[in-house]
């Protein structure tokens, strides 16, 4: 299938939107893909806001796990497919969010928007950036709502560290890291070790966490020069994975990986994405920022346990201070259950029900998208990828 047949370059203007066609009151959502993700964070997370929306249809293409998610989170008269396209067919659905395998979201997603459907799709948004660009171009034609999933941005960390940013407390940040590295954490489970089916390895999965939260907060998506290295070293190194031990043979994606990212008005970013590295601290979607005023960084949380912290280090008087947030809700994170994936649901169904724009805007998960990309292809041509 050609992707670009469904949008071709020619079209460039807007149709006008359509009513919301919802029951109940209720925004209507189908869900493609019930696997981990869907599991693990969209159904929950959906449930927690059913005074905004119902689950009314569910499709996978083991259709038994499908009918799983239906009994468990479906309303009472859910739909369930195998076919993604007869799921976007049904006109009573109103959103979709994407949950497949990396390699089919490019084009799930044209597709739902061809279907008249607002659209969250799982992180990464593509495999390259051709892709990302037609599904961009493809949401502004069809006038639906688009975003992909990137819920550490509501972590109350983040959140509390992105307001310092705006607020001017840091100065201008000019340098960051940003990490995603794991000591032994190779998931074991779906297709997350097939290169075919997900387009990398950890720079694609927790690497596109950690510099998506590093470009909010710098609050700058323009890249000038990216060079990158990319490592293929452990994947018959299996020993003492949080998650058992993988099959060598099934694994062909890199172990690490590794971006040196210049921005267009000279601020820099290194970037750091590792399943697999002899590291003695493992330091997982996290962030560090520098500016003129002071600096910040978030440790701890993650795979590894503990309360995430956020600390501050500044100048005062002519000495050094280090700031450290205290969480709040009488030391739980999330009050009522709120974590960062019910929040990003919440945040996300009322964006279309207000007809706001969604805290992550597909422009910026394009640029996440160019950068990744960017830094594979820096490996494989042994030279920097500039931008223009």
């Amino acid at each position: 299938m050609d992707l670009k047949a469904l949008y071709p370059e020619s079209e460039c203007t807007r149709p006008q939107k359509e009513n919301i066609k919802m029951k109940n009151g209720k925004l209507q959502v189908g869900i493609i893909g019930c696997g981990g993700d869907a599991h693990q964070k969209h159904l929950p997370a959906l449930a927690k806001s059913a005074d905004l929306c119902e689950i009314s249809a569910f499709c996978d293409v083991d259709k038994s796990r499908a009918e799983a998610a239906a009994r468990q989170y479906g309303a009472v008269d859910a739909r369930v497919y195998s076919d993604y396209m007869e799921l976007l067919a049904d006109d009573r659905i109103d959103v979709v969010h994407i949950l497949t395998p990396n390699k089919m979201h490019a084009r799930m997603t044209l597709e739902a928007f061809a279907a008249g459907k607002h659209v969250m799709c799982e992180k990464p948004m593509a495999h390259t950036t051709e892709d990302a660009r037609l599904m961009v171009d493809a949401a502004r034609l069809s006038g639906k709502k688009f975003t992909v999933s990137f819920q550490n941005r509501f972590r109350e960390e983040m959140q509390t560290l992105h307001k310092l940013c705006r607020s001017g407390d840091l100065g201008e940040v000019y340098f960051a890291k940003a990490h995603a590295v794991r000591r032994r954490a190779v998931p074991t489970w779906g297709v997350f070790t097939s290169r075919e089916l997900q387009g990398g390895g950890p720079l694609i999965d927790v690497g596109s966490h950690a510099l998506d939260l590093t470009l909010w907060l710098m609050d700058n998506y323009k890249p000038k020069t990216v060079m990158g290295s990319v490592f293929y070293k452990m994947a018959d190194q299996t020993g003492g994975n949080l998650f058992g031990p993988w099959n060598p043979e099934r694994y062909d994606v890199e172990d690490s990986a590794f971006g040196f990212i210049k921005m267009e008005n000279g601020a820099t970013i290194f970037l750091e994405a590792a399943w697999v590295l002899n590291v003695a601290e493992a330091r997982e979607v996290s962030t560090t920022l520098c500016g003129t005023r002071g600096g910040a960084e978030v440790r701890g949380g993650g795979l590894y346990g503990g309360t995430p912290e956020l600390i501050v280090n500044t100048e005062r008087h002519g000495k050094l201070f280090n700031a450290r947030m205290l969480p709040g809700n009488g030391g739980k994170p999330y009050a009522d259950g709120m974590d960062p994936g019910a929040q990003e649901a919440r945040y996300w169904l009322k964006a279309i029900l207000e007809d706001a724009e969604p805290l992550v805007t597909p422009e910026q998960a394009l640029a996440v998208t160019q950068i990744l990309e960017a830094i594979y292809t820096s490996q494989e041509t042994g030279r920097p990828v500039e931008f223009s």
